[in-house]
């Protein structure tokens, strides 16, 4: 199984309204938030009632209006929550930091409380302003990159990624990276079933032309250890192909045995199961996100045998590939000769890589 911390449960989602909000990002997350209370309470016997609290808050508790003129009434002031969304904004950063002083020791407060925080587009700004990200990997829309490298060097900017995660921070470039990291965090905290539900409601018609990435690997990162870190990177780029963890520790100027000490203690995870991690994250992507065979998936994350590929992914997830399909998918309706082979063009193996098959743990 996945090395993952115990999850406490979910009281509160606070969602950022500001004046010159985009009422569309801010809604949006409003919108999968308060399904999955209803949803998650209803798997736990409470009816209709949400299981969490799901508020808009505002520095001060009063309405703001948005960048297209929409009253946005706030439910309450600056919360203790454990969730908190930043949507993105329209207008002058300096003079919304002037405006609401508030915002940053509010996110340091939390943070350091353990609260999830999550920027989109711009919204990321408050995080790194906050110190938060220094240091760290973060995204953001590409509009803003120039920008936010010269308003904070101390950030490592992705512009690559459109979504990154570090130490409970999240960084998305827009809605769409928005919706993935949402139901991300619906797994997380209400579980697989929950975030199923959600996605296959709201998520089943939306069309990438580009992959989400791997969330959950962020906090796998929080260490000194450059070697270990490149390593990481290159695994996360590669992880399909044919390889030996002999050859990457030679590679670093390490013995295996060192190689495998050194990963272990940075990272909390034996590096096959960390890369037995990439493929079957990239695995579920592909599942939800396509209508390829399970035998086209097994190959393109890295394993010649389906079958065997089939018991990792139930070792890691506690169900079949197929299971977990049928779960994200809905009854589709469009004409076999209408369907897209793939949602996510991205994930197609270049041809001419060798696989491996490893053994279980």
């Amino acid at each position: 199984m996945s090395v993952q911390p115990t999850q406490k449960a979910l009281r509160k989602v606070s969602i950022l309204a500001i004046e010159r909000v985009f009422a569309s990002t801010l809604l949006l997350a409003k919108d999968f938030f308060y399904m999955a209370s209803l949803r998650d309470g209803k798997q736990k016997g409470l009816g209709l009632n949400p299981s969490f609290e799901i508020n808009l808050v505002s520095p001060d508790g009063l309405p703001v209006s948005s960048f297209s003129n929409v009253a946005l009434p706030a439910d309450k002031a600056l919360d203790d929550a454990d969730l908190i969304i930043l949507p993105a904004f329209s207008g002058d950063f300096d003079l919304l930091r002037a405006r609401y002083p508030e915002i940053l020791p509010w996110l340091r407060e939390r943070h350091s409380a353990g609260s999830i925080i999550c920027g989109e587009a711009n919204g990321a700004f408050w995080i790194a302003q906050a110190g938060l990200l220094d240091g760290k990997e973060a995204t953001t829309y590409r509009r803003y990159f120039r920008e936010f490298a010269e308003r904070f060097p101390k950030v490592l900017l992705n512009q690559e990624k459109h979504l990154t995660d570090a130490d409970n921070l999240y960084c998305v470039a827009g809605p769409t990276s928005g919706c993935d990291l949402y139901i991300y965090l619906i797994d997380r905290f209400c579980g697989a079933s929950v975030a199923q539900a959600v996605s296959r409601d709201i998520l089943y018609e939306v069309q990438r032309s580009y992959s989400p990435g791997r969330i959950g690997f962020g906090g796998q990162k929080m260490h000194q250890d450059v070697a270990i870190l490149q390593i990481q990177q290159w695994l996360e780029e590669h992880f399909a192909e044919k390889l030996r963890f002999e050859d990457m520790a030679r590679e670093h100027g390490m013995s295996i045995r060192n190689f495998m000490r050194r990963f272990q203690a940075a990272t909390g995870d034996k590096p096959l199961h960390y890369l037995q991690r990439l493929r079957i994250e990239t695995a579920k992507n592909l599942l939800s996100l396509t209508r390829k065979s399970i035998k086209t998936i097994s190959y393109e994350v890295g394993y010649d045998d389906a079958s065997f590929f089939a018991r990792l992914f139930r070792q890691h997830t506690e169900q079949s590939p197929n299971n977990y399909r049928r779960q994200y998918q809905q009854l589709d309706t469009t004409p076999p000769d209408r369907r897209s082979t793939s949602t996510y063009p991205e994930a197609s193996n270049p041809s001419g890589l060798v696989r491996t098959r490893e053994k279980l743990v």
